[in-house]
């Protein structure tokens, strides 16, 4: 019998198969089970803050930012070097 990778779920009671395939008896199977797929709030979630931290990064690093010279330090670190 040539090896064929199936999808299917878990529904709390059984394995089901998400296509039709016949299957032999007493056929030797592998499974794996993988992570649930995310929740799609999650991924909303997850897009909105993403979107929110990089606006906000562009707001404080962006081509209108002044230019601070080293004049304009108050005190300098004494363990900097460049």
């Amino acid at each position: 019998m040539k090896t064929v990778t199936l999808s299917a779920r878990y529904d709390g009671e059984r394995i089901r198969l998400d296509e039709s395939h016949v299957i032999p008896k007493n056929a030797r199977l592998l499974v794996t089970v993988l992570p649930p797929e995310e929740d799609q709030i999650e991924v909303e979630l997850r897009d909105f803050w993403t979107g929110l931290s990089g606006s906000s990064l562009e707001r404080a690093y962006g081509s209108d930012e002044p230019e601070y010279s080293l004049d304009s330090l108050r005190e300098t670190n004494p363990d900097f070097t460049s």
